[in-house]
């Protein structure tokens, strides 16, 4: 029994006028960038833990961060770092503190990848009302 690939085509059968309107309603080149930065900040098993952290808890220091992900503080910032550079983390100071929160677009970003996992209780940020 002969194998037979099923991932492309015997025949060129293209609807052009669909594949151009298609093509014509993508984002341009740097706005893909952008999402697929997002995306790959949220990719790394470290990342997306502190993520889910920040969504659990709110607003946090770097420090609370650290020991509910169980990696240094050092790591943490690193990673806090990636997350701030796709706008999915911000911070703000506070004295000598520095206090980490997603930013909406991060949460909406979390919200789409645990969607799945939804009735778990660990993704409902503090507040939600489960009544």
């Amino acid at each position: 029994m002969a194998f037979e690939p099923l991932d492309s085509c015997d025949l060129l059968c293209m609807d052009l006028p669909h594949a151009e309107s298609v093509r014509a309603s993508l984002p341009d080149s740097s706005d893909v960038e952008r999402l697929a930065d997002a995306a790959r900040a949220l990719g790394d098993p470290t990342r997306l833990t502190i993520a889910l952290a920040l969504n659990a808890g709110g607003q946090m220091c770097g420090c609370d961060i650290a020991w509910i992900v169980g990696q240094s503080q050092k790591l943490v910032s690193h990673h806090l770092r990636k997350l701030k550079a796709a706008d999915t983390v911000e911070s703000t100071r506070a004295g000598k503190l520095v206090m980490y929160s997603l930013t909406d677009r991060g949460s909406r970003l979390l919200s789409a990848l645990t969607e799945p996992l939804s009735s778990a209780s660990f993704i409902e940020p503090i507040g939600v009302d489960r009544g």
